[in-house]
């Protein structure tokens, strides 16, 4: 084999003649400036071709809308000469007006019709709920009695939409005597238009929209209607502007979408109607014959690319051999994962474990003081069974039931100090509870009274009136706290008068601070270090704070200590608060 040939085999890259080169350039150029050309040019044609009928079908709408109101203007003209509708407002009988009422609405085509007195009130109606109502200040109602011709009102509803009618007065011998009402029924159009991808508004003649596909754009302008529009529409119109290379110059944008925008005139009342209409359509048919030139460039370039076929094998031939390689490296890491994660789940277990010894550690280290709490209610049982017993004997039974009495009252206490021990040994749970802070002090306060009996320790708390409650695990949080006390006893062996003072307040964290009157930190950057202590060898072996400090860090908070001014040291244990039912509820 050449040097040449070695050399193409070792680095995978075949050289390409300067020709193909050539020639995929010049396909490419070509692909380019047909697809650009032919976009430009169907793009303007297909959009034209769809605002021409976006016009037409504009011009339907409104000429159907203007048929329907005034199908519906001569209406009232009509009922209004009625001689028994009439009649009925001259002899206030009102039995047979909402039948004829309903019967008329079948033939006109209305939405509906009310009969009102001279007092606004409905005496007839083909929605016979409706009888009853009153409507003397109803704009319908007062138009209509104020002018001799028929009257079109436009009421906006509280639900959004509007309420058309048409009305005239009813007169007999040129007297006022009721007046007929004609519910105009458009909201059909709008549930026709919404069956269309096109959005339609009907605005009046002070350019609010009375009429639109969209219902929140009822009552406002055209300018406010469209810029009722997400936050993000604006990300959106500049992703797309960018991204959709089809895309012509937009009139608007809904919903981050460009439309086009047709406006037309009612010749009713000065009313217009507008519609947008998306680019959709011309996107699709646009991308269609992009679609069919870019696939026969397509096809070109394969052909071409099928001559590259036989120098490519010698390129997948070290490519393949490069992939075995990969392989077995892969599968070598994947074998050091592995024994990764098996050290670190043998790590985990292991600070379990020492977390656990360093709590029984301490309770070793209590076991002479609760020894001696356990002696003296042992001695006193003694003295109280020989004194009942010789009650006993001299026949005085309930001054022994007493001394009984006495005695459970020491088991009692007994057990209550064996309860306690018994709890701070087990491990923790996996499962986080809701913990009172104050309640998980008390435990730990009671787990240590042994010891700061015997050292006669002052101990002050302040604690706030209400619960300040963190999601924990209680028997962690009372071994982070018997290991804060037990370092605040051993602080002040040295001082006279040694005192603990314990303070917990609630914010925004639940702050438990331990503060002792000792020597104070010598270290400060190496004291949450594992194996660090200032104790005497056979003392500790100063994990406690090492442990402690990772217990907080779980629980979501952190264990800091600082020395104080006046001296001694400040540990300092913040917890996230947690929220129940009753404080959210607040």
């Amino acid at each position: 084999m050449s040097d040449y040939s070695k050399d193409s085999a070792q680095t995978g890259r075949v050289p390409i003649s300067w020709r193909l080169r050539a020639a995929l350039i010049a396909l490419l150029v070509l692909a380019v400036a047909t697809v650009y050309v032919t976009n430009r040019l169907l793009t303007d044609r297909f959009t034209e071709t769809t605002r021409n009928r976006a016009e037409l079908r504009l011009a339907l709408y409104s000429g159907n809308l203007l048929s329907e109101l005034r199908r519906n203007a001569i209406v009232p003209q009509l009922l209004a000469r009625d001689p028994a509708l009439i009649g009925a407002l001259n002899g206030s009988d009102y039995s047979q007006s909402s039948q004829r009422l309903i019967s008329f609405v079948d033939e006109i085509g209305a939405a509906s019709l009310m009969l009102l007195d001279r007092d606004g009130r409905a005496v007839a109606a083909t929605d016979r709920n409706r009888l009853g109502e009153a409507h003397r200040n109803a704009p319908f109602f007062v138009d209509a009695l104020r002018s001799s011709a028929t009257v079109f009102t436009s009421v906006q509803r509280e639900s959004g939409g509007f309420h058309f009618s048409y009305s005239r007065r009813i007169e007999d011998q040129g007297t006022a005597i009721g007046v007929i009402v004609v519910e105009v029924d458009l909201a059909k159009f709008e549930r026709a238009w919404a069956g269309i991808s096109d959005a339609v508004l009907v605005t009046n003649s002070e350019g609010r929209i009375i009429l639109a596909t969209e219902p929140r754009w009822r009552g406002l302008t055209v300018e406010d209607a469209l810029r009722r529009e997400p936050a993000d529409s604006a990300i959106a119109r500049a992703i797309q502007a960018t991204a959709d290379w089809t895309a012509v110059p937009a009139d608007a944008y809904l919903g981050g979408e460009a439309v086009m925008r047709i406006e037309g005139r009612i010749p009713f009342r000065g009313w217009s109607m507008t519609s947008f209409t998306t680019y959709a359509s011309v996107r699709e048919r646009v991308n269609g014959v992009l679609s069919l030139e870019i696939m026969g460039f397509a096809l070109v370039a394969a052909l071409l690319f099928y001559g590259l076929s036989r120098k490519t094998a010698l390129r997948m031939a070290f490519f393949q051999r490069e992939s075995v390689a990969l392989r077995a490296l892969n599968q070598r890491l994947q074998r050091e994962i592995a024994e990764r994660e098996r050290v670190q789940e043998n790590l985990a277990v292991a600070e379990q474990t020492l977390a656990q010894s360093s709590k029984l550690a301490a309770l070793g280290e209590m076991s002479a003081a609760v020894s001696h709490e356990l002696n003296q209610p042992l001695a006193a049982m003694k003295t109280y069974l020989a004194g009942a017993r010789l009650l006993l004997r001299r026949n005085r039974p309930e001054e022994a039931l007493s001394a009984f009495h006495r005695i459970d009252d020491l088991i009692e206490r007994m057990g209550a100090i064996t309860r306690q021990l018994k709890s701070y040994a087990r491990k923790g749970q996996e499962e986080l509870q809701p913990v009172d802070m104050a309640e998980a002090l008390g435990g730990a306060l009671s787990m240590m009274e042994p010891q700061l009996k015997s050292r006669k320790v002052r101990i002050s708390r302040i604690l706030p009136e209400h619960p300040v409650t963190v999601l924990a695990d209680r028997v962690r949080i009372e071994q982070v706290l018997v290991n804060l006390l037990r370092n605040a006893l051993d602080a002040t062996k040295s001082v006279r008068n040694p005192e603990i003072e314990i303070l917990l307040a609630s914010g925004e964290t639940a702050t438990l601070s331990v503060r002792d009157n000792g020597t104070g930190i010598e270290d400060l950057d190496a004291l949450f270090e594992p194996f660090y202590t200032t104790k005497q060898p056979g003392d500790g072996v100063g994990l406690g704070l090492a442990i402690s400090s990772g217990i907080v860090s779980d629980l979501g908070g952190r264990l800091t200590a600082r020395n104080a001014e006046g001296g001694g040291a400040v540990f300092e244990m913040q917890l996230p608060i947690h929220a129940t039912k009753t404080q959210a509820a607040e």
